[in-house]
């Protein structure tokens, strides 16, 4: 055999050999792509996305469009030749399996989790769109969970109204935790509460129960290294009662980052106009009670898939803006957001064609 056929034998079969071995070669990553996009203006399964009733609505036209990613599964086993390729790939990412999956968390574990940010992103972004048109929105403190094994399960319950700890009232659930740790390990903190289980049906929607009950917990240890501090074993949170009926309905998405686009949709609806003015606009962001917008995860992926559905212009966390710009797609302009009005002001600047004004993200 001609030594030229030997060796570009010999490197074909060794070819071969590599790309048998990376098949059967698992490695420690996890591939991150572009997800759907929903417009949170329109319908999704056939019905609408948001969906208001107590209210005057009015019509609205163009795309205000959350967007997501797509994840493999915590239990995905990633070959070395799917590895090598989502690295080439320029739509794709691949990121070691622990950044999607920290400390062994299990996929039923994290889409729970995924759950319930989503659940809160829902109730900051109702709020922050109220609040920025001036509706009146109450805001209570409660018992968001009650950790197992600790002083204070069976005492308290998720749902239930904190209303003063050691005889102060509370306003927001910092204060819980601060008058607690006033306290020392094996001390007794005393809290009035509204019980969860007291509440009629009408009462837990609208948190009109004045029924108040004296619960005392004696505190234990934290498990921090260190210093300890007292603790009780609940984490407190912030449940709303709103003047009207808003009900976003979308299944299967998870994480806190369509807040910013679904208070823009629900801010569109309750007023005159349009806020794109027919503009296809999409965009990301978590959302807190004020209008603060955050940054989110996989940035570069919502744009590649916002753009590919049409979106010509991007509303961008702050944060986010230098990582998204140093590829940003063909044909989309990213705008930079801080807060509910800033992404306000984009809007009207793009639906007047003033887009000149508009903060662009940039790489620096």
């Amino acid at each position: 055999m001609p030594r030229r056929t030997a060796t570009m034998l010999a490197s074909t079969l060794m070819l071969i050999a590599l790309l048998c071995a990376g098949v059967f070669i698992n490695v420690p990553y996890a591939e991150m792509s572009p997800g759907p996009t929903v417009n949170t203006l329109g319908d999704h399964g056939g019905e609408p996305v948001l969906q208001i009733s107590g209210r005057k609505t009015y019509p609205t036209s163009g795309h205000l469009n959350m967007t997501t990613v797509r994840v493999t599964s915590a239990d995905y086993k990633m070959n070395l030749v799917e590895a090598v390729y989502g690295w080439l790939a320029h739509d794709n990412k691949v990121v070691p399996h622990d950044t999607l999956y920290p400390d062994g968390k299990t996929e039923e574990q994290s889409t729970q989790e995924n759950a319930e940010e989503f659940s809160q992103s829902q109730e900051s972004a109702k709020v922050s769109a109220l609040k920025e048109l001036d509706v009146p929105v109450q805001s209570w403190v409660i018992v968001s969970t009650v950790v197992k094994d600790s002083p204070s399960e069976g005492r308290l319950h998720a749902g239930d109204v904190i209303k003063a700890v050691d005889g102060t009232a509370v306003k927001a659930p910092g204060d819980v935790a601060k008058l607690v740790t006033k306290h020392k390990p094996g001390e007794k903190v005393a809290f009035t509460i509204v019980p969860v289980k007291e509440q009629t049906a009408a009462e837990k929607a609208h948190r009109t129960a004045t029924r108040t009950e004296k619960v005392t917990i004696t505190t234990r240890a934290s498990d921090d290294e260190g210093k300890k501090r007292a603790i009780v074993g609940i984490a407190a949170g912030t449940d709303h009662t709103f003047p009207f009926t808003i009900d976003i309905k979308l299944a299967d998405v998870g994480g806190p980052s369509a807040g910013l686009m679904f208070a823009l949709g629900i801010y569109d609806k309750l007023t005159p106009g349009s806020l794109t003015g027919g503009t296809f606009v999409a965009g990301t962001g978590t959302i807190d009670d004020n209008g603060k917008v955050g940054p989110i995860g996989g940035i570069e992926m919502k744009t590649v898939g916002a753009r590919d559905k049409g979106a010509q212009y991007f509303l961008t966390p702050a944060d986010n803006c230098a990582a998204a710009a140093k590829d940003t797609p063909s044909g989309l302009t990213l705008v930079k957001v801080k807060t509910i009005g800033d992404a306000l002001g984009a809007l009207k600047d793009i639906r007047e064609k003033k887009t000149s004004d508009l903060p662009k993200c940039t790489k620096g």
